[in-house]
């Protein structure tokens, strides 16, 4: 691998206006055609095989009508005022009468006579549209939004909840502009050099670019979740700059030893540069491995991500050392100010990395133990981690998604905002179908915690209907996902066998339920599959058994920590205010699969380049101690500033609106933290002091069975060593030269 890479380096450098030319050919490409394209994310979750989507399904085919999407008004009186009031009714119903007459409006429901609050201040009706909500078109939202003036005029407040809402907007998040800005402070700092700084954020930007013009080409021909292209620009903006910023450091450190710009550039491709590949496999490998839950949304959303890792890598070991041919052997040239040009190197003296290596590696107990009672309690209030999707209720007072939400609930009850769908098949009823719909009616608005059931809507052909049940409780709460259960272990199947007929419940807070569940479930086993995958690269690179165990344990507590953290902020309510939460929420279904995905890869990035450089100091020396004082010193400055790069990226997507995107910065952000400095810098090299030699310890017989993929370059090294190479191109005939 590191020869490979190494003559890669070689190539790249001495064509570099071709590799140049080739990578904006291709972003100009990708980009166009994401362009042309124009293809659209969407917010809906299918879940194949669960009651909710079995449901969904069944509608669809019998009863269109109730398909689609759709807009729920709600009005408001002022207070002092009811809705009985004849000025009051009269626009409601010429609201609903100019509703009716916009174009793409198949249905226009006003309200019913029992859909009045009890206060008589509160009343809603709906909107319905023949397709989803995605294909609605603009100009009849903008007719939806026109139709309701009636209403405000008479001094009616209208505010619009459901699938379709007028007013809301979809802006692309600014928050990575912010963390590109933080990043090349952090790199300012480091290097003291602005062309040092300009390549990373040269090659992150461009590898991003290609990643996300590729989504945009991706979601013309499947259904990709809105946040996927979210999540993309927060990790391969990540991983790009770090990438870079690894392979450049060391080439700036060979550079000040005197080495040629050319020779500079391949080695330094041919050592950091493998970590780089197997540090973007293993994130490749632990997010694509979400493929394998079988949940659709997830998996398109999942390899999206994994590919805008992996072309960072490519763009990192190709790319880069063409860039850096042309920066030349003035790379530090543009200097800062007031900044000293670091390279990192020995001849800097005694660093605070060295300072700290010397005294946890003296102390490693009390270290190792200090920091798993830190890291073990940040981690407790994981255990009371509640699954679920956000709702209406945690958008900011200012949408009007979010005053709907509460009109309702102060009119009506929380509940209102929880509607449950049952869907009863009626092909196989025996007997009366009305009585059928009666039995089923009656047995659910007689479960505790149903406020009421309302009367049954048939199809036309007679052989399935609907009707829907209100919770006393609202969507988010415990007590709603125990209802639902309640309801489907407990109540249906009674009325089913009774019947036989089939019941289904459904609605958007069932579905949410659903989708917890099945990701609960899937979750063991995923972390299984990827730790299995990820333990044997391990071995295959460090060649040892303590290792790999060791990077998995140390993995699983720095993600269990950030789950902690999550939970005490987001379901607790800690702080909240302090990250811009209006209110408390369950944690999002799919965050742990997705976190623990991104974090075991990105963990592992740091566990790669700090471990490939001890072992390489051990390769050498034979000194287990003295290896991890020196690949800890080595390491610690360009791990703490690919940390700082990884939290600031991070940590800006917490100040948008979505609170999914707010918990997915928090958790990456505090878990990079975590990892980079009690893990790394406490945890990982307590314990490799402590077991000393057996730390490295791998039976002879597997020895022989493993091929050595020596990322660290240790055997590149010595061959360019032994054959006193100082010339372009001169490296081991063990493996095909690049041409």
């Amino acid at each position: 691998m590191a020869t490979l890479l190494y003559r890669l380096g070689h190539l790249c450098v001495r064509r570099r206006r071709t590799v140049l030319v080739a990578w904006l050919a291709l972003l100009i490409g990708v980009a166009v055609a994401s362009v042309a394209l124009d293809g659209q994310t969407t917010d809906e979750l299918s879940l194949p095989g669960t009651e909710s989507q079995e449901a969904f399904d069944l509608l669809a085919e019998r009863f269109p009508a109730q398909g689609g999407s759709s807009t729920r008004v709600v009005f408001a009186s002022p207070e002092g005022a009811t809705l009985a009031d004849p000025a009051a009714t009269a626009a409601i119903a010429e609201t609903f009468e100019a509703l009716a007459e916009v174009d793409g409006v198949s249905l226009a429901t006003p309200p019913s006579s029992g859909a009045v609050s009890p206060d008589g201040r509160v009343t809603f009706g709906e909107v319905r549209y023949p397709q989803s909500f995605l294909e609605v078109e603009d100009s009849t939202i903008d007719g939806v939004a026109a139709a309701v003036e009636a209403a405000r005029n008479a001094g009616l407040a209208v505010e619009f909840g459901g699938e379709v809402v007028p007013g809301r907007t979809r802006e692309p998040p600014s928050s990575e502009a912010l963390g590109l800005v933080v990043a090349m402070v952090i790199l300012l700092v480091s290097f003291g050099s602005v062309l040092a700084m300009g390549l990373p954020i040269l090659t992150a930007l461009i590898g991003l670019g290609i990643g996300i013009s590729g989504i945009g080409v991706l979601s013309a021909f499947t259904d990709l979740s809105s946040i996927a292209p979210t999540l993309a620009v927060m990790i391969g903006l990540a991983v790009g700059i770090d990438y870079a910023l690894f392979i450049v450091t060391r080439h700036r450190q060979n550079i000040a030893g005197g080495m040629d710009v050319e020779e500079s550039a391949a080695r330094a491709n041919g050592t950091a540069g493998g970590a780089v590949v197997f540090a973007g496999m293993t994130v490749v490998i632990a997010i694509a491995g979400l493929s394998v839950v079988g949940i659709p949304f997830l998996t398109v959303m999942a390899l999206a991500a994994a590919a805008t890792v992996a072309i960072a890598v490519l763009v990192a070991v190709t790319l880069l050392p063409a860039l850096l041919g042309f920066a030349g052997p003035t790379i530090d040239r543009l200097r800062v100010p007031g900044l000293r040009s670091r390279t990192g190197g020995a001849e800097e003296g005694p660093t605070l990395g060295a300072r700290w290596a010397a005294r946890v590696t003296h102390h490693k107990i009390p270290s190792l133990v200090g920091g798993i009672l830190v890291m073990a309690l940040l981690a407790a209030p994981a255990a009371s981690m509640r699954l679920g999707l956000p709702d209406d209720g945690v958008q900011p007072d200012s949408s009007t998604q979010r005053r709907a939400y509460d009109l309702l609930a102060e009119g009506f009850g929380p509940g209102f905002n929880a509607p449950l769908t049952i869907v009863v098949d009626l092909s196989t009823a025996t007997g009366s179908a009305t009585d059928a719909l009666g039995a089923v009616r009656e047995a659910v608005a007689g479960a505790d915690g149903i406020m009421f059931a309302n009367e049954p809507i048939v199809n036309p052909a007679g052989d399935t209907a609907i009707l829907v049940a209100i919770p006393e409780s609202g969507p988010a709460d415990a007590e709603t996902e125990t209802l639902i259960h309640h309801l489907r272990d407990d109540i249906i199947p009674g009325v089913e066998n009774a019947r036989q007929v089939r019941v289904a419940l459904t609605g958007s807070t069932a579905t949410g339920i659903d989708i917890s569940d099945t990701l609960a479930d899937a979750l063991p086993v995923f972390m299984v599959i990827v730790i299995g995958l990820i333990f044997l690269l391990m071995l295959l690179v460090f060649r040892s058994i303590l290792i790999p165990v060791k990077a998995a344990l140390a993995i699983l507590v720095s993600i269990g920590s950030a789950f902690g953290v999550v939970v005490a902020i987001f379901q607790w309510g800690w702080l909240k205010d302090v990250v811009g939460l209006h209110e408390t929420l369950p944690i999002i279904s799919f965050l742990p699969l997705m976190m623990f995905a991104i974090l075991f890869g990105l963990s592992m990035d740091y566990e790669l380049f700090i471990l490939s450089r001890v072992r390489e100091e051990y390769v050498h020396t034979g000194d287990p101690h003295g290896a991890v004082l020196t690949g800890l010193t080595a390491s610690a400055r360009v791990i703490t500033a690919a940390a700082l790069i990884m939290v600031s990226v991070f940590g800006a997507f917490v100040l948008g609106d979505d609170p999914i995107i707010k918990m997915f910065g928090v958790g990456l952000s505090v878990a990079v933290l975590l990892d980079a400095t009690i893990v790394r810098m406490v945890i990982v090299p307590a314990v490799l002091s402590l077991f000393g030699e057996k730390a490295w310890w791998l039976p002879g017989w597997l020895d022989r069975l493993l091929p050595n993929v020596d990322i660290e370059g240790v055997r590149l090294m010595e061959h360019l060593a032994q054959r006193g190479a100082d010339q372009p191109g001169d490296a081991p005939d063990d493996e095909p030269a690049l041409t």
